[in-house]
């Protein structure tokens, strides 16, 4: 199967019908944290978007934010289960990765949890390295921080 890549903003229709999915998922995952991670995963003005097509269906997406002049925060990371453990995934992280580079910032952080071992496993195989955890997640017990450097 072939995806292609669209690069967007958060005002995309497909990304935003693909993030109302993805937060239900977590929504389940989460349980009682869900709400404390949520108001980190707001999608106003992300200007770095990426949906995957494949066959013309919006299938997956991923986002970055900048977290300084250096790094960019990967966000809203998400594939349909139906096309999950095929590398679009990893493609999609790959894409992003790419963009950042080329807008200068030299590395990718990224926030996950323990309750989502594949997204871990994932970000492993992409040659992330777990972190001291960041910011509002430093005193996180679920979380695990994540970066990799791409310049």
């Amino acid at each position: 199967m072939h995806c292609t890549f669209n690069r967007t903003t958060s005002d995309n229709t497909d990304f935003r019908h693909l993030v109302a999915l993805l937060d239900e998922d977590l929504k389940i995952r989460d349980g009682n944290d869900h709400s404390f991670y949520a108001q980190f995963n707001k999608i106003q003005n992300i200007r770095n978007v990426i949906v995957c097509y494949i066959n013309s269906k919006p299938a997956g997406c991923g986002a970055f934010k900048e977290y300084d002049q250096k790094k960019v925060e990967i966000k809203r990371m998400f594939v349909l289960p139906e096309y999950r453990g095929q590398g679009f995934g990893l493609n999609i992280l790959k894409e992003l990765e790419v963009w950042a580079s080329e807008l200068n910032y030299s590395a990718c952080i990224l926030e996950t949890g323990k309750k989502q071992p594949e997204a871990i496993r994932l970000y492993k195989k992409a040659g992330y390295a777990v972190i001291k955890n960041y910011g509002q997640y430093e005193n996180v017990e679920n979380s695990v921080c994540m970066t990799k450097a791409i310049l």
